[in-house]
């Protein structure tokens, strides 16, 4: 695996990206301008002034933002030519990577990853199972690969890589799964995804990746166990819920699941952006600042219950506060473990539900729930908190890769 803390070039951007990027950029100069034009035709209904439309304005204000929409448009078929212009280079795919902006790439889809592949961009990630820093090709497996199989996969969280989970602890190398596979002989295995795309829909395309690795191993694919950072518990508990409707054959070999400072009931930040998105239309002056805080992705937007899969239950009239997903309890027949951290030095009522580990409540790491039917059936013995510690931090913590080494040791299986 490359190493995060490699020397890269001084500017992590190609020509390519670079070419993606102002694509990005003509299509969000109209929209800014529809924002900026329905904020003055707000202020003006104020006063008594009709608009031509809803959003729009009229008379001279109209003309004035017609000739800026132009301008906006003109601008963008600009920016186009000019790209065409220039010479012709690979696709960000085929570019040489660097973790800077591997990173870089990373961030961009989490915050807009649906949007990427909704308008054919090609910075979207796509969803990738890789091996020494390289994506799996099924029709020419890694030579090297062991004919019985011991597979421990890494899911990366929100707008991560799997190039992250390398990171340092008082200046020494850290990684987790590294570890592991060389303590208990596994052979670590890494997924790459566009965390900006539904969880469900990340969780359905790893399902059928899984059942893909299993078809192609060079012998028996014997044991996986899957370790999910954050966000990527979640879309781990998606494929196994997709592997089961559509009856594939991997599940069976899964042994255990690792969630590290997974959010299975949400996380605060998102909730704050739904509140935000819901309260704005209270007012026409705010209504469209609401389209700002709907750009963020459906990944983010996910976050806000832990929606893992999109089944939603039926509204209950006399409980509207109920939390509306459809419950997932953990798959049976597998060993599913919990790290949950928090930035307060002892448990309390407030550590537990507000502060957590700076992103993720506890209880939410820990599965609990007010609602019995949303409660994940974690075992005492498969949970741990780790105190004085924020979420990025679990990464690098010494007492995640303890606790791990005791949890999978052949003994404790």
């Amino acid at each position: 695996m490359t190493d995060a803390t490699d020397p890269s070039p001084s500017s992590s951007w190609h020509l390519s990206d670079i070419r993606e990027l102002a694509h990005l950029l003509t299509l969000a100069l109209p929209a800014a301008v529809e924002i900026t034009e329905a904020v003055h035709q707000a202020v003006l209904s104020g006063m008594g002034l009709k608009g031509r439309d809803e959003g729009k304005t009229a008379g001279i204000t109209g003309l004035v933002y017609k000739g800026v929409h132009g301008t906006a448009n003109t601008l963008g078929s600009g920016i186009n030519h000019l790209l065409n212009r220039l010479p012709a280079t690979p696709p960000p795919h085929q570019i040489p990577e660097t973790p800077k902006r591997a990173a870089l790439i990373a961030t961009l889809n989490g915050v807009l990853g649906d949007k990427l592949v909704e308008h054919h961009n090609a910075l979207a990630t796509p969803m990738t199972l890789r091996y020494q820093g390289k994506p799996l090709d099924w029709q020419a497996m890694p030579k090297d690969l062991p004919r019985e199989g011991r597979v421990l996969l890494m899911i990366h969280g929100l707008c991560m890589n799997d190039l992250q989970w390398q990171t340092e602890h008082q200046g020494k190398p850290v990684n987790h799964g590294e570890q592991l596979a060389a303590a208990l002989g596994y052979l670590p295995l890494y997924l790459r995804y566009n965390s900006g795309l539904p969880i469900a829909q990340n969780g359905q395309q790893l399902a059928l990746l899984l059942e893909q690795l299993l078809a192609h191993w060079p012998g028996e694919l014997k044991e996986i166990t899957i370790m999910g950072y954050s966000m990527g518990g979640l879309v781990a508990r998606s494929a196994c819920h997709h592997a089961s409707v559509a009856g594939l054959t991997w599940p069976a070999h899964l042994a255990n699941l690792i969630f590290l400072g997974t959010p299975h009931h949400g996380a605060p930040l998102e909730h704050a952006g739904h509140w935000l998105e819901q309260l704005l239309p209270a007012t026409a002056y705010s209504e469209p600042f609401v389209r700002l805080a709907r750009l963020r992705s459906a990944g983010i937007k996910d976050l806000r219950h832990g929606k893992v899969i999109d089944e939603v239950a039926q509204p209950d009239p006399a409980a509207p506060l109920r939390d509306p997903r459809v419950p997932l309890p953990l798959p049976c027949s597998v060993n599913c473990y919990a790290i949950a951290a928090t930035t307060a030095a002892k448990r309390s009522l407030l550590a537990d539900r507000l502060i957590g580990d700076g992103l993720v409540p506890l209880r939410s790491a820990l599965g609990q729930h007010n609602e019995a039917r949303h409660q994940l059936a974690f075992l005492p013995a498969h949970t741990l908190i780790i105190y004085r510690t924020s979420h990025m931090a679990l990464l690098a913590n010494p007492q995640v890769g303890q606790q791990l080494l005791r949890w999978l040791s052949p003994l404790q299986l």
